[in-house]
């Protein structure tokens, strides 16, 4: 699921989906404040509207001090809920390593043709 993947037509599904991956949300970088947003004080982040998103629009806005890569806070990312974080992290470019940012939920990012794409978990 790389630049290595072939080619593949416009009706087919991409192969994370043939894999069993399934879409869970995207993940946009902005600047100004949203209403609603919460504060993600260890990532020094602030997220919205994936709560109330028909399509799982997330909201993303950092302190300037944020630990996350600079990937993250500037491109958009894809979200997929896999089975198995370990197995789905397999031959992947890690971005950031497996973690638990909330009980119940294991979460990696990793890097696709220079872009971040979001794995997560739940138990």
């Amino acid at each position: 699921m790389s630049t290595n993947t072939p080619a593949r037509s416009d009706h087919e599904a991409p192969p994370a989906i043939a894999a069993g991956w399934r879409f869970h949300h995207i993940g946009i970088p902005i600047r100004t404040p949203r209403a609603g947003e919460r504060y993600l004080a260890g990532l020094k982040m602030y997220v919205s509207g994936f709560e109330c998103s028909p399509y799982g629009i997330q909201w993303m806005r950092f302190d300037a001090d944020s630990p996350l890569p600079e990937m993250v806070k500037s491109v958009p990312h894809v979200a997929f809920e896999v089975d198995n974080l370990e197995a789905a992290l397999e031959g992947k470019e890690i971005l950031i390593p497996p973690n638990c940012p909330s009980e119940g939920v294991k979460v990696a990012m990793i890097v696709d043709n220079g872009a971040p794409v979001e794995l997560l978990e739940f138990q």
